[in-house]
């Protein structure tokens, strides 16, 4: 058992929707409930918030009967569809929650950075805030003062070190967050999505920083929805379904298990798909790619015209529209935002509630894509689906050029060459 950093064994938590969960301590408060439950349920449907007789109070379990094991030194990839398991996982395992059954046992100190500003005291200094961290994490002043310069020179904040950190922006949280996370010589490092927030150059930094600590034979367990991020691991990933270990192996393996799911949900009627997130004032309920000609939803062709239509079920101030393009393994390739206006845009009372996206050329290889899709409004995000469809390219031609796969690149430019002197 030295070996091993983490030993998760029959782990599940569950979480009470729908009202406030109770807590009985004597039986009148019990007998109570049952004689009030009816009356509840009956006002729940006067006011439309039930669907039938049932009251919608209901009890889910966002981890159910997880178990793996980790050793000492192994860098390990979690990734899955929103609602997974991921977070309350590192939660679970970073003891911010505590399961309903089964056990988590952690061999060694654990430095975690779950969300932004997490176990950072707003107003303190971000000076003040790593001796506070490290004082959580056990170590003595004089361990702290030996790392503090590496800690503030990694973060990039030498000039807000002595500002409290109600002032940071988002990445300056992120980056000094991380910074004492992987510096104060955890055993353990738990690493949520945040480094989302960092620009590209820091997400390469953190990667970089997280690799030379798997090789001081420290531990890293890493999430995230970036399947680029999670392959320069290179090495183990667990992909959580509905809760559940679905596949442990490669990050290979577990990243073409997460796409084969993905492409399954994208069969299904997108106004009954539950795995999204978002406020819900605003739903997609319909995604088509087709050529923009005639409207067929055959395979497109590179070079070709490419049209992008999106129904939503309902307007609110500010509504716009976001998607995202990625290739068979993940990798984001490029982004449409409505709300980032051109001269060629305009509204159309025939669209009704229907954003529409053309494309002159298709300037992506033959292969296959998917099409994830973000609904905003009133300033919050109102709709989040992955898959939101799926489309294939064929062969093409982009400016006159054959645009053929060679199995590694997925975009195509139209270009042209000045060649030396024929001879």
């Amino acid at each position: 058992m030295s070996n091993i950093s983490i030993e998760v064994a029959g782990l599940g938590k569950k979480y009470h929707i729908g009202s406030l969960q109770k807590s009985y301590y004597r039986l009148p408060d019990q007998v109570a409930d049952i004689f009030t439950a009816p009356f509840r349920r009956a006002g729940k449907l006067l006011r439309g918030q039930a669907s039938g007789a049932a009251e919608l109070d209901e009890t889910i379990w966002a981890v159910k009967d997880v178990s793996f094991q980790i050793k000492s030194g192994e860098v390990v990839g979690i990734l899955g569809r929103n609602g997974a398991g991921k977070s309350t996982l590192l939660k679970i395992l970073s003891g911010i929650t505590d399961p309903n059954e089964g056990y988590a046992d952690i061999y060694g100190r654990i430095g975690s950075l779950l969300e932004v500003g997490t176990g950072f005291h707003a107003e303190l200094t971000g000076r003040e805030n790593i001796y506070l961290n490290g004082a959580i994490l056990g170590m003595k002043k004089a361990e702290i003062e030996r790392k503090l310069d590496e800690i503030v020179a990694f973060a990039d904040i030498g000039n807000f070190l002595d500002t409290p950190v109600k002032h940071y922006s988002s990445g300056m949280h992120v980056r000094l967050a991380f910074s004492v996370a992987a510096h104060l010589e955890p055993e353990i490092l738990l690493v949520d999505e945040v480094l989302a927030v960092g620009d590209l150059a820091f997400q390469r930094k953190c990667l970089g920083k997280m690799d030379d600590v798997a090789r001081e034979g420290r531990t890293v367990v890493f999430v995230s929805h970036n399947m680029g991020l999670l392959q320069t691991l290179r090495e183990r990933g667990i992909f959580l379904h509905q809760g559940s270990v679905h596949t442990d192996g490669t990050i290979a393996e577990a990243v073409d298990a997460y796409l084969q799911t993905l492409e399954k949900a994208q069969s299904l009627d997108l106004s009954k798909r539950t795995d999204r997130k978002g406020q819900g004032k605003v739903k997609l309920v319909g995604a088509e790619v087709t050529n923009s000609i005639n409207g067929s939803a055959s395979v497109l062709k590179a070079g070709h015209p490419a049209r992008f239509d999106f129904l939503v079920d309902a307007i609110v101030p500010g509504v716009a529209c976001n998607f995202f393009i990625y290739d068979t393994i993940g990798q984001p390739l490029t982004s449409f935002y409505s709300r980032v206006r051109g001269p060629e845009d305009a509204y159309d009372p025939k669209n009704g509630l229907k954003f529409v996206c053309e494309l002159d050329e298709l300037l992506l290889m033959p292969g296959r894509y998917r099409v994830d899709v973000a609904i905003v409004g009133d300033n919050l995000l109102q709709d989040f689906i992955e898959a939101a469809a799926v489309f294939e390219v064929g062969d093409g031609q982009v400016g006159g050029r054959p645009a053929q796969p060679d199995g590694k690149f997925s975009i195509f430019m139209e270009h042209r060459w000045t060649l030396p002197t024929k001879i």
